[in-house]
Order: C-alpha cells, then sequence, then structure tokens
C-alpha cells in the first residue's frame, strides 16, 4: 500500500495513499464536512477516538454475551481508529463460533481490540454483563443488554439491564452495534447519545418500548439456504450474523455469495470480514472461505446482478440484498427469488445513520422504487479544504471527483441493518408478523416507522434447519 508524501506527513504516520480504493470511509466524513484540512487530520482526528469494554465473569458460559463483545470489537476497531480496549476475564473457551480460534481471548485479539488489566483512563465504557468495576469517572458509561429478541443499551447509572437470558444471536449482534454507535455518536457531537437508552426488539420492531416488548418465541428454526447478493459493508455484515447463528449442523446451510468486484484496502473500513491479507482477492472467494470455516456450504455467482441470471428450481430462494446502485436493486425481483430482504444505507457525512430495511413482494415493486434512479445517491462537490489540499499535492480532478464519489460508512450501521434483516427471516421463519419496510435512523432509533406487509406469506418456508441447544 502505498503513502502520502513528506510533505502532507502521511508516510511517516502511516496513512493510505488518498484514492478511491485505500481511503478509509469513516475518515472520509471529516474530508467532506471540512472539518479537516488534510488527509492526515482527518487520521488523527479518528484516531483520537477510543473505546474500552468491561466484560464480566459471564462471558465464558453465554453466547449471546461473546456474539455481543465480538461485535464490538469488529465494528469498533473500525470507526475509532485509536482502538478498543477490553478489560475482564476474556480467557475462556470461545463459545461464539467464529472460525479459526478456540478461546474469546484469541478472537478479541485476531479482530483488532487490545486486552488489557485497566480501564483506559478518559476512555468511553461499555459494561458486558456483571460487572463490578467502577466506570463512573468515564465519559460515558453504557450498560450492552439483551434478552430474546430484544438488543441495546441504557447507561450503567440507571442500574437496569434486561435479562440477558435467551438471547437470539442477531439481538447480541444489534446491543453490540447500537453501542459502538451511541459512543461514536457521542464522540462526534450528538449531546444525546450516551445518555439515553435505545434498542429494538427484532421480533417486534414497532414497538418503540422495547424492554417491554413481547418476548418472542424461543424455540426456533433457523435458515438454511439463502442468496447473497453483494458482499461488501452490508453483505459481509449479513454472513457475520448468520455465523453467528447456532447451527446444530452447520454442513446443512448452503449460500449462494454473489459479486463480481476485488476486495479493496477501503473494504477494510466498513466490512466486517475484510482483513489486510485479502485485500486484492475476488470478494466471492474470499467470503466463501470464511463461510467455508464456519462450516457452510457456497457457491459463486462472479458476475454483477442481475447479469441474465434466473434461479433455478434447486437454488435458494431466499434472496439478501446488500448493494448500493439503484439499477441492481430495481432488478431485485426480475431473478424469480419467492422473497428478497434488503438493506439500504444512508449516504454522506450527515445522513451515513440512516438505513432501511426493505421485503420484496411488496405493496409497490422493486422497479417502480428505484426503477426510475440513475444515480447512487449524494456525491459532494470535491470543494473542501482536504480536498484543495490533494489537488495542490498533484491529484486531478478525475481522481478528485472519484474519491469524492465514495460513500462515507460506518461498519455499525451495516450491523445493525444486517440484524434486522436476518431478524426479519427469523420472524417469517417462525410464524411473525412480516415487515415490508422497517425506517430508521441511529440519530434517533426511536424515531422508526415499521409498515406490515401486505403480502399474504402463509407459512413462509425457504429452507430451513435446527439450532444447536
Amino acid at each position: 500500500m502505498t503513502t502520502l508524501g513528506h510533505t502532507a506527513g502521511g508516510e511517516e504516520l502511516g496513512v493510505p495513499s488518498p484514492d478511491a480504493d485505500t481511503l478509509h470511509r469513516v475518515v472520509k466524513m471529516a474530508l467532506d464536512t471540512g472539518e479537516a484540512e488534510t488527509v492526515v487530520a482527518g487520521y488523527q482526528l479518528f484516531r483520537s477516538y477510543r473505546l474500552a469494554v468491561v466484560v464480566g465473569p459471564g462471558a465464558g458460559e453465554s453466547i449471546a454475551h461473546q456474539a455481543a463483545l465480538l461485535t464490538i470489537v469488529n465494528t469498533a476497531r473500525l470507526a475509532m481508529l485509536g482502538g478498543v480496549d477490553v478489560v475482564g476475564s476474556v480467557d475462556v473457551p470461545l463459545l461464539a463460533p467464529l472460525p479459526g480460534h478456540t478461546t474469546l481471548a484469541e478472537a478479541i485479539e485476531q479482530l483488532g481490540g487490545r486486552i488489557t488489566r485497566e480501564l483506559p483512563e478518559g476512555a468511553p465504557a461499555l459494561t458486558l454483563g456483571d460487572v463490578t468495576q467502577d466506570t463512573s469517572h468515564a465519559p460515558v458509561s453504557l450498560a450492552v443488554t439483551f434478552a430474546d429478541w430484544r438488543g441495546g443499551v441504557i447507561p450503567t447509572s440507571e442500574q437496569r439491564r434486561l435479562s440477558e437470558a435467551g438471547a437470539l444471536a442477531p439481538a447480541a449482534v444489534l446491543a453490540g452495534a447500537l453501542a459502538v454507535s451511541e459512543v461514536f455518536q457521542l464522540l462526534r457531537g450528538n449531546p444525546m447519545a450516551g445518555r439515553r437508552a435505545v434498542g429494538m426488539s427484532l421480533w417486534s420492531p414497532e414497538r418503540l418500548d422495547w424492554e417491554h416488548a413481547p418476548a418472542g418465541p424461543a424455540s426456533i428454526v433457523l435458515p438454511s439456504r439463502l442468496w447473497l447478493i453483494g458482499l461488501g459493508h452490508l453483505g459481509q455484515a449479513y454472513l457475520w450474523t448468520l455465523g453467528q447463528l447456532p447451527y446444530r449442523t452447520p454442513g446443512e446451510v448452503e449460500l449462494v455469495l454473489q459479486d463480481f468486484d476485488r476486495l479493496t484496502a477501503a473494504n477494510d473500513s466498513t466490512s466486517l470480514l475484510t482483513t489486510k491479507d485479502v485485500i486484492g482477492r475476488l470478494k466471492t472467494r474470499a467470503m466463501a472461505n470464511w463461510a467455508e470455516a464456519r462450516g457452510f456450504r457456497t457457491r459463486l455467482v462472479e458476475r454483477v446482478f442481475p447479469g441474465g441470471i434466473a434461479v433455478a428450481d434447486d437454488e435458494p430462494r431466499l434472496a439478501l440484498g446488500g448493494v448500493d446502485n439503484p439499477q441492481a436493486r430495481a432488478a431485485y425481483e426480475d431473478a424469480g427469488f419467492d422473497c428478497v430482504l434488503e438493506a439500504g444505507l444512508g449516504a454522506g457525512p450527515t445522513e451515513y445513520l440512516a438505513l432501511r430495511m426493505h421485503a420484496f413482494p411488496a405493496s409497490t415493486t422493486a422497479r417502480a422504487k428505484w426503477g426510475g434512479e440513475v444515480t447512487g445517491g449524494h456525491v459532494p462537490s470535491p470543494t473542501t479544504g482536504a480536498y484543495a489540499s490533494l489537488a495542490k499535492e498533484g491529484m486531478d480532478q478525475c481522481g478528485l471527483v472519484r474519491l469524492a464519489s465514495r460513500t462515507v460508512g460506518a461498519p455499525f450501521v451495516g450491523a445493525t441493518a444486517a440484524a434486522l434483516v436476518i431478524g426479519e427471516v427469523l420472524r417469517r421463519l417462525n410464524g411473525g408478523v412480516s415487515f415490508e419496510v422497517v425506517d430508521m435512523t441511529l440519530r434517533d432509533p426511536l424515531a422508526r416507522d415499521a409498515v406490515t406487509s401486505s403480502v399474504s406469506w402463509g407459512r413462509f418456508n425457504p429452507g430451513f434447519t435446527m439450532r444447536r441447544g
């Protein structure tokens, strides 16, 4: 990877070269808002962001606690470049089904977390489980909590949590993602973040009183046949969340993975399964390796979507959409899937916290929703100080426009969307209410809209298998 020249100070600081394939998508928001006058200054700003997680002794006995913790580490290390410190008893067997590790400590360190003995001074703190360590001196202290289909965060000063019993893995993933979101927003200047209880029930996403929402069924079946369209930010978040599910027989799970692109360094800023050692590989191959290490079976489609594809009778008929251009999204229903569940994320430095889940068939078609659009959303003009600095350093107008066109993104937003989409799959598989739209922003998670499906599904059965335990 190349670095900025000595004139910008980037080489000494290890800052990647500022092009569209390498620039960190979280750092980019500081360039687009104008708060950073250079790329180096943008990286320095986000390297001042850090997080501490205090883990109680129960993490050694709870898959849900481990799923929440690993989601926190995985999303926070990408958004808070100052690092994630984990305090507590984590030298315990790894229960969460993360390939390649036997202890929780190994998984934390592989994901980029640091295991420490003391709570770092001045760092925002998250607590997980029965924590006795005092975190009141931290700038913000939030309890990450979950139970059944519910997940969220509550200020530790309120001294209450959910039961944290029988939690589904997506609820734990949701809680971890919301926790990182609250800390990140606090660091970015949202005065309400970190001082409120926020969460959601994946069984009843329309219920704003998430702490008292119905529990939902405890005994459930899990999806076994899915087609993933797009393997970037959202597609990898889907895989991460599916990988946390407690499959009794992972070999019964069949995934079709579709993408045509290769992984770049920029993917290692929003995508939960991208690491530096897989940059340059086709997304399909790298994600298939991860999924197969988890025990899943995979088939690969290395073409743009739709690309003339028609789903065959023996292929998965439930698709999870994770693409960000309207042309591909408009074609979701053209391939012949029985059901498409997809998410879209907000664009730009102010709207990146927005997300919306869609399900098709619905009261409107995908073609009607996106068929008239010709662009992927807001493209900022490269006129802020940072872009002017890059022009002085020799970047031509084409490079500036290409860089400006790349979308700002934050990994915890994709993880939240993935929990919502996988929650929709699970709810439909297990007899719950179907929703065709859930619209929300993490800026104010309780101001959300949920529209029930206008399509009668009956017993939704795209393929299922049993859970462990």
